[in-house]
């Protein structure tokens, strides 16, 4: 857990970078919108993380998973977004099978070498 409020902010360049990409070209933002864009998105992971945990401390897990988010998001009403994550998460699944199938490959192409 934080210590400090503080502790619980986004990175500001991390924050403004989102912002600017989700933007048409030539639109500003205030530092103050910038700040409450940054304080909303602390609060949301914050409570998509307690909802979170309440599914992981159901099923007596400590580990919060992929699945969890999702009942999460769902219970929390964004279910607009839930089609998005599962294909965003399908895909990031299937990249890190392949970067482990490339791992395998080199492993194994370094060891018939030996």
């Amino acid at each position: 857990m934080a210590e400090r409020p503080e502790d619980l902010n986004l990175p500001s360049t991390v924050v403004s970078r989102i912002i600017k990409e989700s933007l048409p070209d030539g639109v500003t933002i205030s530092k103050e919108a910038r700040i409450a864009i940054s304080k909303a998105a602390s609060v949301f992971i914050l409570y998509a993380s307690s909802t979170a945990n309440s599914y992981a401390t159901e099923a007596k897990r400590k580990t919060l998973t992929a699945n969890d988010v999702l009942c999460a998001i769902e219970e929390m009403s964004f279910d607009m977004f839930l089609d998005p994550l599962k294909i965003s998460l399908e895909e990031q699944r299937k990249i890190q099978k392949s970067i482990l199938i490339l791992i395998y490959k080199k492993i194994h192409l370094t060891l018939l070498r030996i």
